[in-house]
């Protein structure tokens, strides 16, 4: 029975012992600096770590726009998306960091409103941009003492709106550079 018992408290204090090491930040929220800059968009976003390499993102992005499209000559984007994505990350020096691969889902609601001249008469247009999109993305990410991260990234997806598509196009692009807190 004291056998047992000290081999009992050698694999409880080896599995402790694990648990200490394996123990990093599970949560993220994240903002693309680059989309705020560069074209008036916003993009938060939460990330939850389900392994040290794996985690689930929602990300939110206010005025959306589709491939960078600007709001030139009386153009305006009235869109929001949702989008639910899953983060595999192939690097191995610090949990969620290098280089990493992201499949996601995308569901985009609101309008897109134009004025065009049509037999000199000024005419607003509206398309429907509501999409659901399905997409792939690539990124790197640094991590600083598990609390702090950046890195860039890049997406295309492919919507399944008759809608956009006839608009604009069936195959979206996004980048940005994401910068984020760990806790």
């Amino acid at each position: 029975m004291k056998k047992f018992s000290l081999l009992f408290l050698a694999v409880f204090l080896f599995q402790a012992a694990k648990a200490q090491v394996a123990d990093y930040p599970k949560n993220e929220i994240k903002f693309n600096i680059a989309n705020v800059m560069i074209i008036a968009s916003a993009e938060i976003g939460y990330e939850r770590f389900v392994a040290e390499n794996q985690s689930i993102e929602f990300i939110a992005l206010i005025n959306d726009r589709i491939n960078y499209h600007s709001e030139k000559g009386s153009r305006k984007f009235k869109t929001n998306s949702f989008k639910l994505g899953y983060n595999y990350y192939f690097g191995s020096e610090t949990a969620g960091s290098g280089i990493y691969a992201n499949p996601f889902i995308k569901l985009r609601t609101g309008d897109f409103e134009e004025r065009k001249n049509i037999e000199g008469t000024a005419t607003k247009i509206t398309t429907n941009m509501d999409a659901f999109i399905i997409g792939f993305g690539v990124g790197y990410k640094w991590n600083y003492g598990d609390k702090f991260v950046f890195g860039p990234y890049a997406n295309i997806a492919r919507n399944f709106s008759d809608n956009t598509k006839d608009r604009f196009t069936a195959f979206e692009f996004n980048t940005g550079i994401s910068i984020g807190y760990r806790f």
